[in-house]
């Protein structure tokens, strides 16, 4: 059973900095494409950041909404990947979802085979 349980997420203020992680079990992690997507009250799920698979050299892709400010990396052997986030704006405040798919490259969420349940992530101005 595949599972992705996120965490880090937090109540913080406008310019701080939080590290979100997601943890992955049940699947051969190394081998596929994660993402970061969020989605914000009222407000449709939006691709926030992706990495490809493989053991080194990722490619990544970022919404121009966190570029520069985001950065998504992971960990093979720990089967986990990680967004930290930087000068955080009350416009991030999202329920921030891991997901992990078998396509690269890709921008469209039904490519991702697998979800999370999601952090709450909330910036205050």
């Amino acid at each position: 059973q595949v599972q992705l349980v996120e965490s880090g997420g937090g109540l913080v203020q406008t310019g701080d900095s939080l590290r979100l992680s997601c943890a992955a079990s049940g699947l051969t992690f190394g081998s596929y494409t994660m993402g970061w997507y969020r989605q914000a009250p009222g407000k449709e799920r939006e691709l926030v950041a992706t990495i490809s698979s493989g053991s080194v050299a990722w490619d990544t892709y970022y919404a121009h909404s966190v570029k520069g400010r985001f950065t998504i990396s992971r960990d093979n052997a720990k089967k986990t990947v990680f967004l930290q986030m930087n000068g955080l704006k009350p416009e991030d405040t999202a329920v921030y979802y891991c997901a992990a798919g078998s396509k690269w490259p890709t921008t469209d969420d039904n490519d991702m085979r697998y979800w999370g349940k999601g952090t709450l992530v909330t910036v205050s101005s």
